[in-house]
C-alpha cells in the first residue's frame, strides 16, 4: 500500500474521536493491552514519561522532549492530534516516523487491526510503540488523547506522570465535575511512579493526593515550586505554567538519574519549535497586519487566551473562527471580545459546526461578522480587510488552525 492509500484506510476504516466524536470513543482498554501483547508488548521496551490533563499537555510533551534532545538522549515523542500531517504524532529527535514505516505496520497487521475492529487511536498506539522500540530510543514522551485510566496511551510504566492541570473538557466522556474529571486523569498515577501536578484547584487537589496515597506515589506540586524564570520560544504567556511544571518534572527525573544539565534545560525551553517541529501555539503566521493562530479550543484555554489577546496593540481586532459540533458554545463564546470583526467559518472535518449555525449563536453573545464557506476564504477576507497595524487571531478549533499553518 502506499502512504496516502495507508493514511486513508486509518482514517476511513475505523472511527475516530478527531473526525467523528462520541461514536469513536472506547471506555475500555482491553483492545490496546490484547494489541500490546500481539506486538510483544513493545511498551515494555523503552523508558516514559506520561503526560495528561486538559490544557498545557501539548506544549509540556514538546518541551520536554527539547529538553532530552539537547541532554543527548534518543527522544521519542507521542501527541495527538495532529494538523497536517499523520506523522506529526510519532516523531524520534523531532523527525516524523517515515511513510514506508506506517505503509509496512499497516499491511503487516491489518488482518488482526480488523478482525479485532480497533479503533484509530488504539492502532495509532500500537505501531507508535512499535517503532520506537525498533529504533531503540533512550527516552519516549508520551501525551494521552482525552482522558488518563482508560486512555490507549495508559498501558505504559513511565519514569514520571505528569498532570498539567483540570479543566471542563470533553464532559461527555470524563464527567460533569472537576473532581471526575481529575479522578479520570488520574488514573495514569502507577505503583510507587513520581507524579508531578501542574496547577491544582479545591476540587481537584484532594483527588490528586488521594490516588498518591493508594498508588504510593511521590507526589510534587510544580505551582509550589520556585523554579528559574527561564525564556522559552513558546510565547503564549500561558506557557509560563507549563515551563514551571517542565521543570519541576526535570528536577525529579535528575534525582532519578537522567544526565540534564542546566544548560541542556535552557537550550531546550528556547529551540522547542526548532527541535520538535511543535505548531499552533500563539504562532504568529504574519507581522503586519499580526496574524496569530493558536489551537485553545475549550473554556480554560479560551480563557487564557483571550486576556493574552487583551494586551496586544493593534487598531482593529478580526477573528477568524470555526468550531466543532459537540462544543458547548455558551462556555466558550463570553470569552470573545465583542469590539472584534468577526469571520465565522466550517473546519473541514465532519464534526465541523456549519458556519451559519455559529453566526447565529454568536450573535446571542454580541459577536457580529460574516459567514465564509471555508478557513481559507474567510482569512483571506481577514487579510483583505485588515489594515497593517491590525491584528487577525485564527482559532477556536485545532482544525481551523490546520487549515492555516
Amino acid at each position: 500500500m502506499k502512504y496516502s492509500k495507508t493514511i486513508q484506510w486509518l482514517f476511513a476504516q475505523l472511527p475516530m474521536y478527531q473526525r467523528v466524536g462520541q461514536s469513536a470513543y472506547k471506555a475500555d482498554l482491553s483492545a490496546t493491552i490484547n494489541l500490546a501483547r500481539y506486538l510483544n508488548n513493545p511498551e515494555k521496551s523503552f523508558k516514559s514519561v506520561h503526560v495528561a490533563g486538559t490544557n498545557g499537555k501539548g506544549s509540556t510533551s514538546h518541551l520536554l522532549a527539547s529538553i532530552y534532545q539537547e541532554a543527548g538522549y534518543k527522544t521519542g515523542l507521542y501527541t495527538s492530534p495532529h494538523l497536517k500531517d499523520f506523522r506529526e504524532r510519532i516523531k524520534i529527535n523531532g523527525k516524523m516516523i517515515p511513510e514506508q514505516t506506517v505503509c509496512e505496520f499497516v499491511e503487516k497487521h491489518k488482518p488482526y487491526l480488523e478482525r479485532n475492529q480497533l479503533s484509530f487511536f488504539e492502532m495509532t498506539i500500537g505501531l507508535a510503540f512499535d517503532y520506537f522500540r525498533s529504533e531503540k530510543v533512550d527516552i519516549v514522551i508520551i501525551e494521552t488523547g482525552m482522558g488518563g485510566r482508560l486512555d490507549s496511551t495508559n498501558i505504559v510504566t513511565p519514569e514520571i506522570s505528569i498532570i498539567t492541570n483540570i479543566g471542563l473538557d470533553h464532559t461527555q466522556f470524563l464527567g460533569n465535575t472537576l473532581s471526575q474529571i481529575a479522578a479520570e486523569k488520574a488514573g495514569i498515577i502507577k505503583k510507587e511512579v513520581p507524579v508531578i501536578i501542574g496547577e491544582t484547584l479545591p476540587e481537584t487537589k484532594p483527588v490528586f493526593e488521594r490516588k498518591a496515597l493508594e498508588q504510593n506515589a511521590p507526589i510534587a506540586f510544580a505551582e509550589k515550586d520556585d523554579t528559574p524564570n527561564y525564556p522559552s520560544d513558546l510565547k503564549g504567556v500561558y506557557q509560563q505554567k507549563n515551563i514551571r511544571t517542565v521543570l519541576t518534572s526535570i528536577r525529579v527525573l535528575q534525582q532519578n538519574g537522567w544526565n540534564i544539565s542546566e544548560e541542556n534545560i535552557q537550550n531546550g525551553l528556547l529551540k522547542s519549535i526548532e527541535n520538535t517541529g511543535l505548531m499552533g501555539r500563539w504562532q504568529i503566521l504574519n507581522e503586519n497586519p499580526k496574524v496569530v493562530c493558536d489551537t485553545a479550543h475549550n473554556e480554560v484555554g479560551l480563557r487564557i487566551v483571550m486576556n493574552q489577546l487583551k494586551k496586544e496593540t493593534y487598531k482593529q481586532l478580526h477573528i477568524v473562527l470555526g468550531v466543532v459540533n459537540d462544543k458547548n458554545l455558551a462556555s466558550i463564546l463570553p470569552f470573545f471580545p465583542k469590539e472584534a470583526v468577526y469571520y465565522f467559518c466550517k473546519p473541514d472535518v465532519p464534526r465541523g459546526l456549519d458556519a451559519s449555525l455559529l453566526t447565529v449563536r454568536a450573535l446571542e453573545f454580541g459577536l457580529k461578522g460574516e459567514e465564509y464557506i471555508s478557513v481559507q476564504k474567510a482569512y483571506k477576507s481577514a487579510l483583505a480587510a485588515a489594515s497593517y497595524d491590525d491584528f487577525i487571531y485564527i482559532g477556536g478549533s485545532t482544525f481551523v488552525v490546520a487549515e492555516v499553518v
